[in-house]
């Protein structure tokens, strides 16, 4: 199973940028399907992003357009690209990769969107 490690979030004023990163550990990096997940105060955990082992992604619909996921297999990183970022984003972020079954969850970091 793969190991995960979030990079920090942060504080960003709306309508600002912020890129999330996640490494692995593992050789067969390349194989799995990564994900970013997220999780507001009282809400469930949601899923915001995918992107499988051959390059396809899909958002949510409250982000799309606005956010990027991406992977660099030869790194073992993953990444989140979120611009144009609102109120509504503030939540604990999650990465996330599934391989045959099997999850392993990075260990969130918190993104505060305020002025």
């Amino acid at each position: 199973q793969v190991q995960l490690v979030e990079s920090a979030g942060g504080l960003v004023q709306p309508g600002g940028s912020l890129r999330l990163s996640c490494a692995a550990s593992g050789s067969i990096f390349s194989r799995y399907t990564l994900a970013w997940y997220r999780q507001a105060p009282g809400n469930q955990r949601e899923l915001v992003a995918v992107i499988t082992s051959g390059g396809s992604t899909n958002y949510a619909d409250s982000v799309k357009g606005r956010f990027t996921i991406s992977r660099d297999n030869a790194k073992n990183q993953m990444y989140l690209q979120m611009n144009s970022l609102k109120p509504e984003d503030t939540a604990v972020y999650y990465c996330n990769a599934g391989y045959l079954g099997f999850a392993s969850w990075g260990q969130g970091t918190q993104v505060t969107v305020s002025s």
